[in-house]
């Protein structure tokens, strides 16, 4: 891998709009730069929502993240598994195998093994089981075996038992912040309907764009990126300097795995240093 090479980015989530909610500034920052982003939901998303469901609800769901990744130019792939349903199953595993390896992924990124979700608990556990097993040709040998494996990342989350996550790469993504509410507002059963339900925002979601705009900015950037930048201010400081670093209003912030390729100097500047 060089520097003209392009980067391949995947992430594997758990739900359709998992990745925008953590990761929206790193796909901007690969696309901005020309690189291939995709993002796999292994559920359906089919049971978020308090009014609709099921198999009308997943069609909705895949609608919104088609529309999410187009903001960008990136790709997105939704497994059919039902919302709530997912466990870390060897067929599931050998999915995972096979979804890495056809994509050839530089970088992974996906939720940690400790979180509030078990879809999220088990998506980390299955990447986590087949991050290895990726370069072994005769574990599901229909898919051929990667000569080495990529580089995994844990998104960020805020839950410190039994550990916090640790800040390996941290980034400020105030820059991007018009992009991130822009994928994030795709998915409109969700950031408009389903969470303000289900976290009690009774603040009333306007109708004109622009307001909905500042409505994300007031209620998801909070709860989510600027959230992230106030748990990690000492490292937003040490890694941008006091002026800078006290500053940044919206973070990222990702642990890279033990489990699968390390991340040397040089890999990390290649990989998360883009202009």
């Amino acid at each position: 891998m060089t520097d003209e090479t392009p980067l391949r980015l995947l992430l594997i989530v758990a739900h359709p709009d998992d990745a925008e909610a953590r990761c929206g500034g790193l796909m901007t920052r690969y696309r901005k730069a020309g690189h291939a982003v995709k993002w796999i939901s292994m559920t359906n998303g089919d049971a978020g929502h308090h009014k609709i469901k099921g198999a009308e609800l997943a069609a909705i769901r895949k609608t919104e993240s088609e529309n999410a990744v187009a903001v960008i130019g990136a790709e997105c792939e939704i497994w059919d598994t039902p919302d709530g349903h997912l466990e870390p199953s060897l067929e599931l595993r050998w999915g995972v195998i096979r979804a890495i390896r056809a994509f050839q992924p530089d970088l992974v990124v996906t939720h940690r093994t400790c979180d509030y979700h078990p879809d999220h608990r088990a998506v980390g556990q299955l990447v986590q089981d087949a991050s290895f097993s990726v370069t072994v040709p005769a574990l599901v040998p229909d898919t051929p075996a990667l000569e080495k494996d990529p580089v995994i990342a844990s998104m960020a989350d805020l839950f410190t038992r039994p550990n916090r996550l640790r800040s390996d790469i941290i980034h400020n993504v105030d820059p991007y912040t018009d992009t991130i509410i822009d994928l994030f507002s795709c998915h409109a059963s969700q950031v408009f309907e389903w969470l303000p339900h289900n976290m009690g925002i009774t603040d009333p979601v306007p109708d004109g764009a622009d307001e909905r705009h500042a409505w994300m900015r007031k209620h998801f950037m909070t709860r989510l990126y600027e959230k992230v930048a106030d748990a990690y201010r000492a490292e937003l400081i040490a890694e941008y300097g006091e002026a800078a670093g006290s500053k940044v209003q919206l973070a990222e912030v990702y642990e890279i795995s033990e489990y699968a390729r390390p991340l040397d100097d040089e890999l990390k500047r290649r990989l998360f240093d883009l202009a």
